[in-house]
């Protein structure tokens, strides 16, 4: 088998089992260990899997903030839509980056009152005109790809904060590897948003659900609550973790 016929059988072994095992692949292939592990190795570099501990996961697609918000906006409005009822009684909301957070921010009612603290300036310019929630627009060095602050400034912000519900944006999310992401320095704000919150609700379209990042966040059993567009074949881990899944 010729190498690039070899990766391909990967890549579609990854596709149809959400995974690859290494050992697995030195059986099914044919191929030394060594190869196994230059193959995967070669494949995470262009971005098509994410390496793990034994195998490899299906990577996270990275695209800029301006082409994610072309992408599925009707999912994401639906998101938005489902996720409003959890936040009731929620005095102090974190709200993370995104663009399905900026959805969630565009429908908050007229009516709502609450402060929301956001790490993300298009978030923040949303909520400007609302007229009864009062905003506080977290600081640091700005992630243009993400358009979200981070750094020391960010992460000592939110340490000074106890909010009754975060609503974290997903870049990945795999019932055994958690929450990860493509950015060090936004992994420790997102982590820190976790630990200042009483829940954490997610916001997840299907293409982000078994997928893995390099950077970890934290486990799903850091998760209050899964907002997704996916099916059952592909929350049902999660559920069986301890998440409340609602299906948008």
């Amino acid at each position: 088998m010729l190498t690039a016929e070899r990766r391909q059988a990967i890549l579609t072994r990854l596709e149809r089992d959400g995974k690859v095992v290494a050992s697995e692949l030195v059986a099914a292939l044919g191929v030394s260990e060594d190869t196994v592990r230059r193959d995967l190795r070669e494949l995470a570099s262009g971005g098509l899997v994410q390496r793990v501990h034994g195998g490899a996961l299906p990577a996270a697609a990275t695209v800029s903030f301006a082409q994610r918000l072309e992408v599925a906006p009707e999912a994401k409005a639906h998101l938005a839509e489902a996720a409003l009822p959890l936040l009731e009684g929620a005095n102090v909301v974190l709200l993370d980056g995104g663009t399905t957070a900026l959805e969630l921010a565009r429908r908050l009612p007229p009516h709502r009152e609450c402060t929301v603290l956001t790490n993300a300036p298009p978030v923040a310019a949303a909520l400007a005109a609302h007229p009864r929630v009062d905003v506080v627009l977290i600081g640091g060095r700005m992630l243009k790809a993400s358009q979200t602050t981070v750094g020391a400034e960010a992460v000592d912000a939110l340490r000074q904060v106890r909010a009754d519900a975060c609503v974290l944006g997903i870049c990945s999310l795999h019932p055994d590897v958690g929450v990860t992401t493509t950015d060090h320095d936004e992994a420790h704000v997102k982590r820190a948003m976790v630990e200042a919150s009483a829940e954490v609700i997610a916001l997840a379209t299907a293409d982000k659900l078994q997928t893995a990042s390099p950077w970890v966040v934290g486990p799903v059993s850091d998760l209050t609550h899964l907002v997704t567009d996916a099916g059952d074949e592909l929350t049902a881990a999660y559920a069986a973790a301890g998440v409340s899944v609602v299906h948008a």
